[in-house]
């Protein structure tokens, strides 16, 4: 029996981490939920997960430093990161991409863009 991929989403908001459960569930995804960037470290390295989508303001570690926080430790280091945020600045968006971030979407999002954006990461994990 295939196992289904592990994603962890870390975003504030619960309405958001409600939609994208149930979106990412309903796709066929294992979810793990953090309400910010620490709890979303503890529980990487608790739960672990394949994939992550992060929020890009969120307390005490924002999804940037989140990223980066991956990014540098080796474990971690190839872990596919699709950050999640309301920062449309083109700006915002090379931030992300600087810190480490693979792919890059705006709120609000249309589901099928999203799905189409994971899959492309799960592509590259071999899936």
């Amino acid at each position: 029996m295939e196992q289904s991929r592990k994603i962890l989403i870390a975003d504030d908001d619960p309405s958001v981490r409600e939609i994208l459960r149930m979106m990412l569930e309903e796709d066929g995804y294992a979810v793990v939920e953090a309400v910010d960037g620490q709890q979303a470290w503890d529980k990487l390295n608790t739960e672990g997960a394949d994939m992550g989508i992060f929020d890009l303001n969120m307390p005490r570690l924002d999804g940037l430093q989140l990223t980066q926080r991956i990014r540098q430790d080796s474990r971690y280091s190839e872990l596919p990161i699709l950050m999640l945020t309301v920062r449309a600045l083109v700006i915002e968006q090379i931030r992300g991409y600087d810190r480490g971030a693979d792919e890059y979407v705006t709120k609000p999002f249309e589901r099928e863009v999203l799905l189409a954006r994971v899959k492309a990461l799960e592509r590259r994990l071999g899936a």
